[in-house]
């Protein structure tokens, strides 16, 4: 049997959608059929050549939900036609990062999109169910979930576990693309106050929609963290880079009051990897300096709750659904940052 995919021989060639070979689960995972998948710009990344899990060819695609269509013979907890999704970092579930509940920084991670074939197509291969596999409940369809992708997820983790972010804090989210506005609303929904930080005055509209106190365009003014510092008496309890830049980094850390917390969730990559910091402060203000890479499976049942009990609201975050054709041209223009929220196909 084959399948429809969007499949790209070379780094930066544009992608054909192609017929391959319909997967197969592994004994330890499953087949799922795709009922929408977002398109991201770690997807970007990973086509022009950043990831270097990549072997080509390859189909991007890690922001999926759908119904299981097929299952290997050692898993336990799943059947064919239960409504999943998935983290995009899946852990193997016995390393010693899972053995502490660290599945998202897995030793022997499976990642749908990057280091195996992923979501942009009518089926994926998905390893280790058991482990990383998520139920989705009748209440939240298909978009909504794949929306959910890396972007809500991440930004959940990075405020809430990483930030453990408090009611009354202020927190500063600079970059108000899909993972930035996550945030924003995710931050909200604990109580915080937030000061959103980005160069288009749309989105920072859109991002007072959903949850912020406060905006700043970067373009419009002088020195973002001297602004942030006037506007929230001090500076903010938590700073998140939700794009990934030099400039955006060495803001947010600016931006801290003292103890404060740095998330950097944001990709910086290739010549943008080892951006200049101010350790200065760094020291003299205590500052903390934290990663934020994904999220583990078994973190997503209060996440849901939340959406069900609708305390949070991630289908206010779906710009727009494409086609799987139309995914080609979204996929290599992801770098163009020209629309607001997140793009889901859900046509194949």
């Amino acid at each position: 049997m084959v399948m429809k995919a969007v499949l790209f021989e070379a780094f930066n060639q544009i992608p054909e959608i192609k017929n391959v070979a319909d997967p197969t689960p592994v004994n330890h995972g499953v087949v799922v059929k795709v009922m929408a998948t977002g398109v991201c710009r770690s997807d970007w990344h990973g086509w022009v050549g950043h990831d270097l899990d990549i072997e080509l060819p390859h189909v991007p695609g890690h922001e999926l939900a759908g119904t299981i269509e097929a299952v290997g013979k050692d898993v336990t907890k799943w059947k064919v036609g239960d409504r999943v999704t998935v983290p995009f970092v899946g852990g193997c579930g016995t390393c010693p990062q899972c053995d502490s509940g660290n599945h998202q920084v897995c030793d022997n991670q499976f990642q749908p999109g990057f280091t195996h074939w992923g979501s942009f197509a009518e089926y994926v291969g998905i390893h280790y169910a058991d482990v990383n596999l998520v139920r989705l409940p009748e209440q939240i369809d298909y978009v909504t979930a794949a929306s959910l992708g890396c972007r809500f997820v991440t930004s959940f983790r990075a405020v809430v576990d990483q930030g453990k972010v408090s009611s009354g804090q202020w927190v500063a989210v600079h970059g108000c693309g899909g993972v930035g506005l996550s945030a924003v609303m995710i931050a909200r929904a604990y109580g915080a106050r937030v000061v959103a930080i980005d160069i288009d005055d749309t989105v920072l509209e859109f991002a007072k929609s959903i949850g912020a106190e406060l905006t700043i365009n970067a373009t419009a003014t002088d020195n973002v963290p001297e602004a942030i510092h006037e506007l929230t008496k001090g500076g903010v309890h938590i700073s998140l880079d939700a794009l990934g830049s030099p400039v955006t980094c060495f803001n947010s850390i600016k931006s801290l009051r003292k103890r404060g917390k740095h998330i950097q969730v944001g990709l910086l990559v290739a010549e943008q990897s080892t951006p200049n910091l101010p350790m200065d402060i760094v020291v003299a203000n205590e500052l903390e300096i934290i990663g934020s890479h994904g999220i583990q499976a078994y973190r997503y049942p209060e996440l849901i709750d939340m959406i069900v009990d609708g305390k949070l609201s991630p289908q206010k975050l779906i710009g727009k659904t494409i086609s799987l054709e139309q995914s080609i041209d979204a996929l290599i223009n992801m770098d163009k940052f020209g629309q607001t929220g997140v793009t889901v196909i859900s046509k194949f």
